[in-house]
């Protein structure tokens, strides 16, 4: 974590899936506050402060709209979102937001752009997912924004969208890395290369390893980086993790995921964090949800030793 908002963090319930074509993202936040997140934290010595739910619509259950579903609605749960994730970053703060489906991102993340901005820091993202989530209207085979949350950051998407946060776009590619991407559309894939998003798919991980992937992303952090992690919860193998809504076989291992974790801890960068698409409904026995916090603990420094720490912990590019 950075050093301003060492040992303060809160939790910010979202519990919708107005961005999802399916349903049950909505229960996310509280199979997360049943599996024990704030005492896991608690125990990683965090003063946690659990916010409650944001709020509103509710889903309306219908079908896209001129190529959209629930634009409205995912417009009215992003900017809940975005002020309250901006008002714990003022309080120095680090906010810890519990989906509720992807689309929230873009609420989140437009609030700590807002804060990158004011505070003079680089923003750099880290989003593990199954999925790009770089779709637009044009792409899109679903009209589901869950999966256009990225490129609505960038710039691509409609209005009500992209202009959270008061700057378009909110974020650049350039600020993005990816990792473990296993589920990109037709369009959707020339659209990310045009773009020239940075993105660490399974493939890359099945031939150089997860160590390689993530010293690239994490390469050229420095002491005025402000890192945030949107951790998607399908980025993992469907073996390990069932309770989401679109599993995809062939994702990140147990050990593979840890070792993700542990490297971003070794960074001392992390200043914000998302917790995404858990579906409790979906789920064995909370199976899912106790991962993802036994996972968010090593995000924030459990290991199995007490390893000494680097003298440039950001800068290990593999060979």
């Amino acid at each position: 974590m950075t050093p301003d908002r060492q040992g303060m963090a809160s939790l910010i319930g979202a519990p919708t899936d107005v961005g999802a074509s399916d349903r049950g993202a909505s229960m996310g936040p509280e199979a997360l506050r049943v599996a024990g997140i704030r005492e896991a934290l608690m125990q990683r010595g965090l003063a946690v402060e659990d916010c409650g739910n944001v709020g509103g619509p509710p889903n309306p259950g219908r079908g896209p709209s001129d190529g959209l579903r629930n634009l409205a609605e995912v417009t009215a749960w992003s900017q809940s979102v975005y002020h309250a994730v901006y008002r714990e970053l003022r309080e120095n703060r680090l906010p810890i937001l519990l989906g509720g489906d992807h689309s929230l991102s873009i609420g989140s993340i437009a609030a700590v752009a807002r804060h990158c901005r004011e505070s003079r820091q680089t923003l750099r993202v880290l989003w593990l997912d199954a999925h790009a989530d770089f779709n637009t209207l044009e792409l899109s085979p679903s009209g589901s924004i869950h999966g256009m949350p990225v490129a609505c950051l960038c710039g691509f998407g409609p209005r009500e969208l992209v202009e959270i946060g008061g700057l378009t776009p909110a974020i650049h590619a350039s600020s993005v890395r990816q990792i473990g991407i296993r589920s990109v559309d037709p369009g959707e894939r020339r659209f990310v290369q045009a773009q020239d998003l940075t993105v660490f798919d399974m493939r890359f991980i099945d031939e150089y390893g997860v160590r390689k992937a993530m010293d690239l992303a994490l390469s050229d952090l420095d002491s005025q980086t402000h890192l945030h992690v949107s951790f998607d919860v399908d980025c993992l193998d469907p073996e390990i993790a069932p309770g989401v809504g679109t599993t995809v076989p062939g994702g990140l291992s147990y050990r593979e995921a840890q070792l993700c974790m542990e490297m971003i801890a070794d960074t001392g960068r992390l200043a914000s964090l998302d917790i995404m698409e858990l579906n409790p409904a979906l789920d064995v026995r909370n199976k899912t949800a106790l991962l993802a916090v036994d996972l968010v603990e090593s995000l924030f420094g459990k290991s199995t030793l007490v390893r000494k720490p680097m003298a440039e912990p950001c800068n290990r590019v593999a060979a």
